[in-house]
């Protein structure tokens, strides 16, 4: 448990309450690279010291919930599923961060009173998440937000523009599924490194497929993912492979 919040301009994490802090919860994966000794860090992108970053879970009315696939040319965690995120800027509140970055990358803009928030979470995050892929080269912070929309989703899927930059497919899951995702937890104890490159097994209730949106030249298109693609856990070696990342499988058990 840690209190968190702004404090002159940029985010702060305590061990003990200031004001205007809100408790919370700080986790990292068993096999975080600064966990195991490996604190020192190569080229950050000129990013010097922890990064503050921000991520929204979005749900929809009936309960779905917005997940994005990252493009394949990003350099950090390529084609792996995620929220919508991204860095806070200087002085910038965590929920204002949260909404500039969702109609960033989705197009998607909420109008004040039409949803509520609340802190899932604060999740440590290094690139390479693991020292087998080479030594760490950014580190950030992440600030879950559970954000409730009180749209339906066809409404919300209406006004998606996705930003090809940054996103190659969106999907909206059901809590069936998000419950089946949460489970899997990367370097779980007693699963060994935890970093297995198996598409995972899922009880029988689960669909087979789910239904994405792939951004495409021509523009959207309807496509399907075996469910087990979203039931990976992290690859120990070799290149890595579509899956939800392991921050958002914490994030979705907290939600």
């Amino acid at each position: 448990p840690v209190s968190c919040g702004l404090e002159r301009g940029r985010f702060l994490i305590s061990d003990v309450p200031f004001p205007g802090s809100a408790v919370t919860v700080l986790k990292r994966p068993p096999f975080c690279p600064a966990k195991l000794g490996g604190a020192a860090l190569g080229d950050r992108g000129g990013h010097p010291g922890v990064v503050a970053a921000v991520a929204v879970l979005l749900e929809a009315a009936c309960g779905h919930v917005l997940l994005t696939r990252r493009a394949a040319t990003l350099r950090h965690f390529p084609n792996v599923w995620v929220p919508p995120g991204g860095h806070l800027e200087p002085g910038e509140e965590l929920v204002t961060a949260g909404l500039r970055e969702l109609a960033e990358e989705t197009g998607l803009h909420l109008e004040p009173g039409t949803f509520s928030w609340r802190l899932l979470g604060l999740w440590e995050s290094l690139f390479p998440p693991t020292l087998s892929w080479g030594p760490p080269r950014c580190h950030h912070i992440v600030t879950y937000l559970g954000l409730r929309s009180a749209e339906p989703r066809q409404q919300l899927q209406a006004r998606l523009c996705p930003s090809p930059c940054e996103v190659s497919a969106v999907a909206w899951l059901e809590p069936l599924v998000l419950e089946a995702i949460a489970a899997t937890e990367d370097g779980a104890e007693g699963s060994g490194s935890g970093l297995e490159s198996g598409s995972g097994s899922f009880p029988g209730e689960l669909p087979a497929t789910v239904g994405i949106t792939e951004l495409s030249a021509d523009g959207f298109r309807s496509s399907q993912i075996p469910t087990g693609t979203l039931l990976r856990r992290a690859p120990a070696r070799g290149p890595d492979l579509e899956r939800v990342s392991t921050g958002t499988k914490f994030a979705l058990g907290r939600w």
